[in-house]
């Protein structure tokens, strides 16, 4: 597989997978969403001296890599604190398959200002990977069945995020053009890291909060799944394209996570589940065999 990013993208994919399939076992045993952000942001840091190491502590400080460095940190650090709100506030089944539809921010961008393009067997591949997203959500809960939450707060704060993270992708795009990805990672976990405050602002203290092995320590096992997928993601889009690396990552991890959860959790998917496996089967096979061409630079 001569195709670095594709490797980069691949590992995300199942780190993500797995860890979304783990994700929410801390906070069945009492350990609030909040504080797994406070962990989240915490196994950051040893991906980030590991990048770090890889280009001799050499850190960016001119203008340019500050501001798409804390671009990068905060759209993607904030979204998931406004995630938490916005899980509160709302229904989960509805929020999660509109911030899964952050990679047509991505593809937008990327498109209407890098004038990038894709093949066709890449562009089938991402039209697969955008229709399986949602449908990974949209099955109805069992014990659904209530009216709609009051208010649009909830849709709100989910467009907030989809928006974010997909600028995130397009920023680290952006950035990958001038900065090395071992700093735009250190960004990243600067600007979680100073978030959390935030967090800890937002935890309910008075409730009892588990500090056990099942706790911080579950969370920290899953979580760093997340904190290595996202480093690997950044080499993903350094060395390959927005276009074809985000509908990869998004749309491959709720297939992994889905299998996970049938085989080790016991869950059974439903008819639109199953469907939407089978097209972000499709799609992340195509993506995987797409040539590795040149970019079409468009006319100006």
């Amino acid at each position: 597989m001569n195709k670095p990013w594709l490797r980069y993208a691949l590992i995300t994919t199942v780190f993500w997978g797995v860890w979304g399939a783990f994700a929410d076992f801390p906070t069945h045993h009492g350990f609030p969403d909040t504080m797994v952000y406070v962990v989240w942001a915490l196994t950051m840091i040893p991906p980030a001296v590991y990048a770090m190491r890889r280009v001799a502590w050499r850190v960016r400080l001119d203008p340019k890599s500050l501001l798409l460095g804390c671009l990068i940190g905060l759209t993607g650090a904030g979204g998931q604190m406004l995630l938490f709100h916005a899980v509160h506030t709302g229904p989960a089944y509805l929020i999660f398959p509109i911030i899964a539809l952050s990679p047509v921010i991505t593809i937008s961008l990327s498109m209407l200002f890098r004038k990038e393009r894709v093949t066709w067997m890449g562009g089938l591949g991402v039209a697969l990977a955008l229709i399986a997203l949602p449908l990974f959500n949209l099955s109805p809960a069992p014990d659904a069945g209530g009216g709609s939450p009051p208010g649009v707060s909830w849709f709100l704060y989910a467009l907030i995020i989809l928006f974010a993270w997909g600028v995130q992708a397009y920023f680290m795009k952006l950035a990958n053009d001038t900065m090395d990805a071992e700093n735009i990672f250190l960004y990243m976990t600067v600007t979680g890291l100073l978030l959390i405050p935030v967090a800890l602002w937002m935890t309910d203290f008075t409730v009892p909060i588990h500090y056990g092995w099942t706790g911080p320590g579950l969370a920290a096992i899953t979580q760093i799944l997340n904190a290595v997928g996202a480093l690997m993601l950044v080499y993903a889009l350094r060395y390959g394209r927005a276009l074809v690396v985000a509908p990869l990552a998004n749309a491959g991890a709720p297939l992994i996570t889905a299998v996970v959860s049938m085989i080790v959790l016991g869950v059974m998917p439903n008819a639109m589940t199953i469907l939407a496996i089978v097209l972000a089967a499709a799609a992340a096979a195509l993506l995987a065999i797409e040539p590795d061409e040149k970019l079409i630079e468009q006319p100006v």
